[in-house]
């Protein structure tokens, strides 16, 4: 026997208003950061270079915000889209109103922001969700609205019609 598990949620499962909050959260480490800014080829001083970041604005190095992104979103998908994701659609009004620094523990909400079936693809819907990250402080350190694909329920054919 196949045993299939998924932990997202399927369109039908999703509401306008519906917010969600992603726990646990994650704390960004050195190699963390090292490790996506070599990866992208951003050789950014402000990420890589401890001595000149602490000359600059901020006294230390920043967190690539890529990766601020990449955690905000990806600490949603185990409650959301896990198995139920077809793909990522893009993304719009992604900001970061403050830095994360090495060290800080960024949390996650999301609100779905709107739902609905595809036209072009039977089985299948289109959900916006507006992520927001917030870091130890409680400080908002990235926001992002996403529009993902996912699947819709699967509808059960063994169900009797006459008992419902």
């Amino acid at each position: 026997m196949t045993v299939h598990r998924r932990r997202g949620l399927y369109l039908e499962e999703l509401h306008i208003g519906d917010v969600f909050e992603h726990r646990p959260g994650r704390t960004i480490t050195e190699a963390d950061n090292l490790l996506l800014s070599v990866l992208s080829m951003n050789t950014q001083s402000l990420h890589l270079d401890a001595e000149f970041a602490a000359r600059q604005e901020f006294g230390q190095r920043l967190v690539n915000s890529m990766f601020t992104l990449a955690t905000v979103v990806g600490l949603s998908v185990a409650d959301l889209t896990d198995g139920t994701t077809v793909g990522n659609l893009g993304f719009e009004k992604v900001t970061f109103p403050a830095p994360v620094f090495i060290g800080d523990t960024v949390y996650t909400s999301t609100e779905v922001v709107s739902v609905r079936p595809s036209r072009s693809r039977p089985g299948q819907g289109i959900v916006m969700f507006e992520h927001s990250g917030r870091n130890q402080r409680g400080v908002l350190v990235c926001t992002a609205r996403r529009a993902a694909l996912v699947l819709r329920a699967p509808v059960d054919a063994g169900a009797d019609q006459s008992e419902q």
